[in-house]
């Protein structure tokens, strides 16, 4: 069966950049100027060690010292079982760069207050950030059942945008509809999920079903229309949409799939007269401007889209996205020396090295290496703050070519003549990883940490890389490297697989499995789950362990690690 057509990744933007469906975040939400300004007052009696934690958690918080106040305030809030001392920890945890220890707080405080909607919404918030779309469905789910202005509805299509395989949320959602919770969000959830997983009917027959009960709600109608220019519908995507404006006059997302379908038919003038009218309703705003012209771009129509842009371009403040997309189309048009000027035009900053990326392989496409690293050190010398960077492109490009010698060349040059860029000896670290050369890389990681005995990351790339090639003898070194990592970043879920890893190396399965934990809750990752994969398995938890692999194969795409763990493990199969 040919797979349904994907929603075009526009889509969502354009509804944030409309003010639609916006849902509410803690974390995305402007931290107030008091960092605890707002907690929950402390009344319950402490003890002496009680209170003396307590107040050097207040005075790391007035201090900046927000990773100490996070750590003294959940530990007073598990002495006392004190929800009160938990969320106060998540207020401090905000203010601190790590995730990982805000996830921790919220999670904590979600286990003394499992009724509380606030730590759930959290969760929810940070799985988004890190791509977990399961866990954030199941937090979601845990508010109202799902019924929350739209914010399931919002946080499935997000999923999906992001690639993200419909089949492990497709059947919680079901499991929740067959509980008996009812409610339309939900079930316009799974119609979604039904059509990206390749059932149409099914999700068809959801919305027939829906229909006569809700006919006047603006999102069913919107979904119906998903469904009908997924399948190859834009007729019936058209009625629908004309049949939620009916409803809700003037809603943007409506006129946006009015105007999707339209393109699809080839009426591309009703198409821009549908975006028209929302530039006119909803202010003629760059930031609207550039999400109308990726949706034109989406749908095959550049010129639609260079119609839309070519006004910002000539503004003072023109958005650098404008001239990256302008280039984009010159470039989709064969115009490259137009494109080239287009992302030229591209400033420091967001955007700027994707530009000279861009810029760069499409010389190399047209057959003009020279060119391409010629644009690239010109580059260099115009924006020497981002020479490293510029480097690091052009050795990608050149591997990309096969010019792998000319990439190492490059590489060895710049460090000859700037020994002290960690960013470019890191690089050439990981390339002798790849190359199979651990001397090469443990040179350059030992370099990196002679000049900066903090850097946490070289530690423990070092510490893990011997630790997972079980090097003879040097287990209990590679153990000190990544302790020393964890002491500067506690909270890394990276290292923290790494501390879980070298203590299974070291033959400690027990020690092992919570630190692997850990690090899965905080960045459900391919290899992190491979390993937590195997500690269960030699620890006995056998049904536990077939589960994780059965999430992590429908989860991820490219899953090297579980692919050679089962080659080794054909029992984990599930």
């Amino acid at each position: 069966m040919t797979p349904p057509r994907r929603r075009p990744l526009a889509i969502l933007a354009l509804a944030f950049a409309l003010g639609g469906c916006q849902t509410p975040s803690f974390v995305d939400a402007p931290p107030p100027a008091d960092p605890l300004a707002g907690a929950p007052p402390i009344t319950r009696g402490l003890d002496a060690e009680g209170l003396s934690t307590l107040l050097t958690a207040e005075i790391a918080g007035q201090r900046g010292d927000y990773r100490r106040a996070t750590r003294d305030y959940l530990a007073v809030a598990e002495r006392y079982r004190a929800p009160a001392l938990a969320e106060r920890a998540a207020l401090a945890a905000r203010f601190d760069e790590d995730t990982g220890l805000l996830e921790e707080a919220a999670r904590r405080w979600q286990a003394l207050a499992p009724d509380s909607e606030a730590p759930a919404r959290l969760r929810a918030s940070l799985a988004v950030q890190r791509g977990d779309w399961p866990t954030a469905l199941e937090q979601r789910l845990a508010l109202d059942g799902g019924e929350h202005d739209g914010a399931l509805l919002t946080l499935v299509e997000s999923a999906l945008e992001a690639g993200t395989p419909p089949a492990p949320m497709l059947r919680r959602l079901r499991a929740h509809l067959a509980g008996g919770e009812a409610g339309l969000e939900p079930a316009l959830a799974t119609a979604l999920l039904e059509v990206a997983a390749g059932e149409p009917r099914a999700a068809r027959r959801r919305l027939e079903t829906l229909t006569d009960e809700h006919g006047d709600r603006a999102s069913l109608w919107r979904v119906r229309g998903e469904l009908a220019l997924q399948t190859q519908a834009p007729e019936r995507a058209r009625e629908a949409a004309r049949q939620g404006l009916a409803t809700a006059p003037g809603d943007p997302r409506l006129m946006l799939l009015l105007a999707r379908a339209e393109i699809r038919l080839g009426r591309l003038e009703a198409a821009q007269a549908s975006t028209d009218a929302l530039l006119d309703d909803h202010g003629d705003r760059p930031g609207l401007r550039l999400a109308l012209s990726r949706l034109y771009l989406e749908e095959g129509a550049p010129e639609a889209a260079r119609r839309l842009l070519l006004p910002l371009a000539g503004a003072d403040d023109a958005p650098s996205a404008a001239f990256l997309l302008l280039g984009g189309i010159a470039e989709q048009q064969g115009e490259v020396d137009n494109a080239l000027l287009y992302y030229r035009q591209v400033p420091e900053g967001e955007n700027f090295l994707l530009a000279r990326l861009r810029a760069a392989r499409m010389l190399i496409e047209d057959d003009r290496l020279l060119d391409a690293r010629s644009f690239l050190r010109l580059q260099r010398l115009r924006h020497p703050d981002a020479a490293s960077e510029l480097i690091g492109l052009e050795v990608e490009l050149l591997d990309e070519a096969g010019a792998t010698a000319e990439a190492d060349a490059l590489l060895d040059s710049r460090l000859d003549r700037h020994p002290d860029d960690a960013r470019l000896r890191y690089l050439r670290a990981m390339r002798a990883y790849q190359d199979g050369d651990l001397a090469g890389l443990e040179a350059d990681l030992r370099a990196i940490i002679a000049r900066d005995p903090d850097n946490a990351n070289a530690l423990n790339a070092l510490g893990y890389t011997l630790a997972d090639e079980d090097i003879e003898g040097r287990l209990d070194e590679a153990r000190e490297l990544i302790e020393r990592a964890h002491a500067l970043a506690p909270d890394n879920p990276a290292i923290l697989d790494s501390l879980g890893w070298v203590r299974y190396r070291q033959g400690d399965p027990e020690a092992a499995l919570p630190w692997l934990e850990r690090a899965w809750e905080a960045m459900p990752d391919q290899e992190v789950a491979a390993h937590l994969i195997e500690v269960l398995w030699i620890l006995g938890e056998r049904e536990r362990a077939r589960e994780l692999a059965a999430d992590a194969l429908e989860r991820f795409d490219r899953r090297p690690r579980i692919d050679e763990l089962l080659e080794r493990l054909p029992a984990l199969a599930p």
